[in-house]
C-alpha cells in the first residue's frame, strides 16, 4: 500500500480547507536545524530521542561517567572507592566501545554537537 500518496492527499485537502493559514512562524524564515552538524543518517534517529526526552546511549554512559567520577571526589572509604573505580573503568570502555562502533569520532560534525550536549546537559 502506497502510503505517500494518502498523505500527500491529506496535506492537499488541509491546504485546501485553509488549516495551515494560521501557523506560527508563517511566512517567515525556517527555524534554524539544531540538528544541522549531526551526519545525516543520525539526524531522525536524535530528533525522535529528543522528542521523546531521551539522550541517546552515549551521552547516558557519558552521563554516568561524570557522576562517578563526582562520587569519586567524594568517597573516602578505600573499599568504595575501588568499587567506583571498577565501575568507572568499565563504563569508560563501553562508552569507548560505542563510539568506536558508530565511528562517530571521525566525524567533525559530530564532534561539535557532542560538544554542545555536554554544554547543555553540565557534562
Amino acid at each position: 500500500m502506497e502510503y505517500g500518496h494518502l498523505i500527500e492527499e491529506k496535506i492537499k485537502k488541509s491546504i485546501q480547507r485553509g488549516e495551515f493559514d494560521d501557523l506560527p512562524g508563517k511566512g517567515g524564515p525556517l527555524p534554524k536545524d539544531e540538528f544541522a552538524y549531526l551526519p545525516q543518517e543520525l539526524r531522525n534517529s536524535y530528533r525522535i530521542l529528543k522528542n521523546a526526552n531521551m539522550l541517546p546511549e552515549e551521552m547516558v554512559v557519558k552521563k554516568e561517567i561524570l557522576e562517578l567520577e563526582e562520587l569519586l571526589h567524594e568517597v573516602k572509604d578505600p573499599h568504595l572507592s575501588m568499587y567506583y573505580k571498577k565501575e568507572l573503568k568499565e563504563k569508560k570502555l563501553r562508552y569507548d566501545m560505542m563510539m568506536e562502533k558508530r565511528k562517530i569520532s571521525e566525524s567533525g560534525a559530530y564532534r561539535q554537537y557532542e560538544n554542545k550536549i555536554h554544554r547543555r546537559f553540565g557534562f
